[in-house]
Parts: C-alpha cells; structure tokens; sequence
C-alpha cells in the first residue's frame, strides 16, 4: 500500500482543503498588507482580492466541515497528553477563524453601508443592514483577530515543523 493512500494520512479531499484554505488566507493577508493608500487603484485591486480570497475560505471552510464530518481524519499520533490537548486547542481555534473571520468580513462592509460585492461575478453579499456602531466594533475585532491570528498560524507551522525535525513522527507527512 502507498503511503499516500495509507489510512494514516488525511484523505485527498482534506489535503486539498488544508492547503487551499492555506493559500487563500496567505493571499488574504498579503493583499490586505500590500493594497496601498485610500482611494487608489492599487488598494481597489487588492480590496478586491482580499474579499475574493475570504469570501473563498468561507466557501471552502463550509466543504472542508462538511467533509470532515462524514470523513474523519486519520487516528491521532500517540503523543503527549499535553501536545494532544494543545494541538486539538490550536485546530479548534483555526476552524474558528476559518469561519469568524470571512463573516466578520463580510459583516463589517455591510455595516458600513456597502454589499460585499466580488469583482467579475453579479453577486452582492448583503448579510447585515448600515449600522456605524456596530461597523466600528465590527472592524476592531475582524482587525484584532486578524493580527492575533498572525501568532496561531505561525504556532501551528511551527509545530509542524517541531514534530517533523524535532520528533521525526508522522505529523507533517500525514497532511502533505
């Protein structure tokens, strides 16, 4: 048997997944920090792309949930208690930005009086009504987490990285 169709490693479909929802947040975050001043073309351009990019892991967190309930990933490696519990902490919490993130998104442009509307397609997101209050709280946290995400991302590589040259399991192997 392969070790890519072993049972020990995620399905085709998660990997996919795992490593679009990678690519779109990588994209997300560059446009975000790339777009340039108000009111420039750049920063339509690339306010365009982080949308399109959001708007796209919603999409794909939603299949990615889906997925995993009816296609369980592989059993977990025997490990620390610890590094178990705080490995399945850091998951939680990036299913969580997967979702919050997009919808806070999405939430705050509405509540600033505007549909999120994605460049090329007839679609106007409209998930909320104006309401400036609320934009600000909105902005605050969708930014907050944002940046706070910055550091969970980067533990949760890191991690991968450790089990891979630091443990020498099976960790990082099973999701590439």
């Amino acid at each position: 048997m392969s070790s890519r169709s072993s049972a020990d490693r995620y399905s085709q479909p998660a990997i996919f997944f795992h490593w679009a929802i990678f690519v779109l947040v990588a994209l997300a975050y560059l446009a975000i920090e790339i777009r340039g001043p108000k009111g420039s073309d750049s920063r339509l351009l690339w306010t365009a792309v982080h949308q399109w990019a959001g708007s796209l892991v919603l999409t794909l967190a939603v299949l990615r949930l889906l997925w995993r309930l009816w296609h369980p990933g592989p059993p977990e490696i025997n490990t620390n208690p610890l590094l178990a519990f705080l490995a399945r902490l850091t998951h939680l919490a990036l299913y969580l930005f997967i979702f919050v993130q997009p919808l806070l998104g999405i939430l705050m442009v509405n509540t600033g009086g505007d549909p999120v509307t994605l460049a090329g397609l007839n679609l106007h997101i409209v998930l909320a009504g104006t309401d400036r209050a609320a934009h600000t709280a909105i902005k605050d946290a969708h930014e907050l987490i944002g940046n706070a995400f910055y550091f969970v991302i980067g533990l949760h590589a890191l991690a991968a990285i450790g089990h891979h040259l630091i443990f020498r399991d099976r960790t990082l192997r099973r999701i590439l």
